[in-house]
């Protein structure tokens, strides 16, 4: 009788250095993908999801009003030694099973049988909403950057109007679906391009922006890294860790090239050392730049927040280098932003196809779809544009909605990130890392990371300012827990619901044929009836 094997113990492998496809075979899965992205581009996947000096751009606003420079340069220094800790933790997991399913299969194979179900069902759900929101996170502020342009442009006589605003969004994200539906060679030699773009442009914010900014606007060293204000009615300590936001929502998605594994060359040591050097590099690149920036704002950092141009990177850029030369840097900065709108498209893609190849998606059977000329994903691509494109909608129920999305991008990457980590070491389990290992040292890291995780999503659920009315409401978790309690109920749904028909990650190899590969090909189905054989058991 052939061998029967279930995902909980696939995850205990030690893949070699060479052998990706093979060791997807063990975790259940065949090669649909071209595996056309080296560690490089895998990097570059990582790296440009971060999109580090726009992403800086698009949340200066949490930073300047919750402490202004103090904030800025330490805040980032405290977030990025937790950050590298969450990247750490992932990277174990991502090096023992590389695979585009990733955190809810993580889940699955280290939980117990009887609550693996639901625990995948959650974090699948939730990964899969961090990763259609931080599409529109990122286009939306693309969108914001590129009426800043105009302002810049115009100086400072243009104001742009929600109908505008969502008419660019649209467009953003329409052209992505078709940027990110091309060939996995083209979408992986890209990386490169976004990789050199990224660095240039921090390399010039860190080096110029100071040489180039008026003795007006330049800060004296204790104001730029000792000045604290807030502007937002907070008690300091308060909103000091409110504005932690810019960091976690920046160094974020480092997830990203963990949706990447089945398209990576060397993939059980290319995915942890992307994600861990992705954050090491935004870390330090981003630190200088912050720094640069509270040397070169000025002191009226109310004017900064209330300029015109509505963007306040841009305000700086254009008291530190005049009109012409801001635009044309910020235009740059613009590219890179679009670039990370489609490294986020391509990662979120990813995630819904692995989700639907599970059979955990509504029209899962149309989305589990590789397209026969690109060999990509092109459904859950456009599906997932057209879910953000639904989720821009929400700017005309008011800034903080929109705004909810930000951090409904972070909160929902920390439920999907605390699940597995936790469930390593909650459950009885025979996990066995791959080349990647923390040693002792995994469990302390991963209490780190777990405990940080926690404690900033509640913090992440405040509204931004003291002053509370229904306009300056956090609707974080109005939306979020909106959205999870749908997949709660979709799961718990009596006669249709996932609890009925979900039974985790499932093997996606033909039905065996006769002949002498039968049995290897019936050693990959999964039998969710049959014990763990140790690996993970009830606790």
């Amino acid at each position: 009788m052939a061998t029967r094997t279930t995902a909980a113990s696939k995850l205990h492998l030690q893949p070699n250095v060479d052998d990706s496809e093979e060791i997807l075979a063990k975790l259940g899965y065949k090669q649909e993908f071209h595996r056309a992205f080296t560690p490089l581009e895998v990097f570059g996947v990582a790296f440009s999801y971060i999109g580090l000096l726009p992403s800086i751009a698009s949340v200066l606003f949490y930073a300047v009003p919750n402490g202004g420079p103090l904030a800025m340069v330490w805040g980032w220094a405290i977030a990025s030694g937790f950050i590298m800790c969450i990247g750490l933790a992932m990277a174990e997991l991502a090096s023992a099973a590389p695979t585009s399913g990733g955190l809810y299969y993580w889940t699955y194979s280290l939980a117990s049988p009887r609550r693996r179900n639901f625990l995948a069902w959650i974090v699948g759900y939730s990964n899969t909403i961090q990763s259609i929101t931080a599409v529109a996170s990122v286009d939306w502020a693309c969108a914001i950057q590129i009426t800043a342009a105009v302002g810049i442009a115009s100086d400072q006589a243009y104001a742009t109007t929600n109908e505008q605003l969502y008419g660019i969004y649209a467009a953003l994200v329409l052209s992505h679906a078709i940027l990110v539906s091309l060939g996995t060679k083209f979408l992986a030699r890209l990386q490169r391009l976004y990789i050199l773009l990224n660095v240039c442009l921090c390399f010039i914010v860190i080096i110029v922006l100071p040489i180039a900014t008026p003795s007006q606007y330049r800060n004296s060293a204790s104001f730029a890294l000792g000045s604290f204000t807030t502007l937002d009615g907070w008690p300091s300590v308060f909103a000091f860790i409110l504005s932690l936001m810019a960091p976690l929502y920046t160094i974020g998605g480092y997830d990203s090239s963990v949706h990447m594994s089945e398209e990576a060359s060397n993939a059980a040591t290319a995915i942890p050392w992307a994600i861990i050097s992705s954050i090491a590099m935004s870390a330090i690149l981003g630190w200088g730049v912050n720094v640069s920036l509270a040397f070169c704002m000025g002191t009226d950092l109310n004017a900064i927040l209330t300029s015109p141009i509505g963007q306040p990177m841009a305000q700086i850029l254009y008291n530190s280098l005049g009109k012409s030369g801001a635009l044309a840097l910020w235009c740059f900065v613009i590219l890179a932003q679009y670039m990370m709108g489609s490294s986020c498209l391509l990662v979120g893609s990813r995630q819904t196809f692995a989700f639907a190849r599970d059979g955990a998606l509504p029209f899962s059977q149309y989305l589990y779809q590789i397209n026969g000329y690109t060999r990509t994903p092109v459904n859950t691509v456009w599906f997932d544009a057209a879910l953000a494109l639904a989720i821009g909608l929400l700017a005309f129920a008011g800034t903080q909605a929109i705004d909810a999305v930000f951090t409904i991008a972070v909160t929902a990457s920390y439920v999907s990130y605390i699940t597995p980590i936790a469930t390593r070491f909650v459950f009885k389990n025979d996990f066995k890392p791959g080349p990647f290992n923390l040693g002792r040292l995994s469990f302390p890291i991963a209490t780190i990371a777990v405990s940080w995780m926690v404690f900033m999503i509640i913090i992440f659920f405040f509204p931004s300012t003291a002053q509370i009315n229904a306009q300056a409401m956090n609707y974080t978790v109005v939306v979020l827990g909106g959205y999870m309690s749908l997949s709660v109920f979709w799961y718990y749904c009596p006669v249709y619901g996932g609890v009925h028909w979900f039974n985790g990650p499932k093997s996606n190899f033909a039905p065996a044929i006769k002949g002498g590969d039968e049995d290897s090909v019936c050693a990959r189905k999964e039998n969710r009836d049959t014990d763990l054989s140790g690996s993970a058991v009830d606790s």
